[in-house]
């Protein structure tokens, strides 16, 4: 862009990942409304926290409250609200935590773009591959009826797409599997890859 240039500091990621003595990661949740991402996150941070491992939670309705309340829900503003979510991780990335994002994100173009931005080996993608029927159940917000009868357009799972990680680091179904052993199965994976 035309007349900016990019500021440079002395401290850098690598100097906060050694302070910390772990690396600083982006674990990314991916799938339908009510799969159990935010209640995955939510676990998640809280292991982290008991742990002294610095990890902040960005939520889908929270980012859609405030920076990303412009938006719409149409694919071209859904894909500008997941750019600048993995922007906003970035920046927590380069400070030497663990974000955690929790959003459907249905299109794998957008998902690849953040594992672009914040890089392959600090991309940790969580597919929380719950069953539509599970998810419809547990609506407590009432979305899914909303959209059966055509009263939200562009309901992920209903009136718009959700493609399907192809290499996901880890699938979770909510709907099999104990929150216990979904919780131990994330923190081995997430252990393992801040390590440095």
């Amino acid at each position: 862009m035309k007349n900016i240039f990019k500021q440079e500091y002395q401290i850098k990621r690598f100097d906060r990942e050694i302070k910390k003595e772990r690396k600083a990661v982006l674990v990314w949740f991916t799938g339908l409304s009510g799969s159990g991402k935010s209640t995955l996150a939510n676990e998640l941070e809280k292991f982290l926290f008991s742990k002294d491992i610095d990890a902040y939670i960005l939520d889908g309705d929270n980012m859609r409250s405030g920076l990303n309340s412009d938006l719409s829900f149409t694919d071209k503003d859904r894909k500008e609200n997941i750019r600048r979510i993995s922007e906003v991780s970035n920046l927590f990335i380069d400070a030497g935590l663990v974000c955690i994002a929790a959003f459907i994100s249905p299109f794998k173009e957008d998902r690849e773009l953040a594992k672009k931005i914040v890089g392959e080996d600090r991309f940790i993608e969580i597919f929380v591959n719950t069953p539509i029927e599970v998810c419809e159940q547990r609506d407590i917000k009432g979305l899914y009826k909303k959209a059966r009868k055509g009263e939200i357009k562009n309901f992920t799972g209903i009136s718009s797409p959700f493609e399907l990680p192809e290499y996901p680091t880890l699938t979770i179904d909510t709907s099999k599997e104990k929150l216990e052993i979904s919780i131990d199965r994330l923190k081995k994976v997430v252990l393992d890859k801040i390590k440095l």
